[in-house]
């Protein structure tokens, strides 16, 4: 299957939007590929305000992300792998999400003691009302 974080990253990033909050993203500067003003890197990471009125071409991509911005007035065309955005959230409430290393790898094992009919091991179940 193909790796689902760029949809997440698109969606959480029109749920923002959508809720007229500003997008922002949490980057890796040292990922390879990345590009972004080394001036405003702290830490090896960056926070990017991404929102429409911020950059020109936004391009959420499902490789990269891109889109053509000023920093301290200067032009940069931006980009960033999807491999470097450690998170997206909007920056009024600090809602969205952190990604975790390992949400587009393998699956997990699977269980070596499965629920086997008459077994002793229950399901986890929760009562919903």
């Amino acid at each position: 299957m193909t790796p689902s974080k760029p949809y997440v990253v698109r969606a959480i990033y029109d749920w923002i939007v959508d809720n007229n909050c500003t997008p922002h993203v949490l980057i890796d500067a040292a990922t390879d590929g990345v590009v972004v003003p080394e001036d405003y890197v702290t830490e090896g990471q960056i926070v990017l305000n991404v929102s429409p009125t911020a950059v020109v071409s936004l391009d959420l991509g499902n490789e990269a992300v891109s889109f053509s911005g000023r920093f301290g007035g200067k032009p940069l065309d931006v980009l960033l792998p999807l491999d470097s955005i450690l998170g997206i959230y909007a920056r009024e409430n600090g809602q969205g999400m952190i990604f975790d290393d390992e949400l587009d790898g393998p699956p997990p094992s699977p269980d070596p003691d499965p629920i086997a009919p008459g077994s002793a091991k229950k399901p986890p179940l929760k009562l919903v009302k």
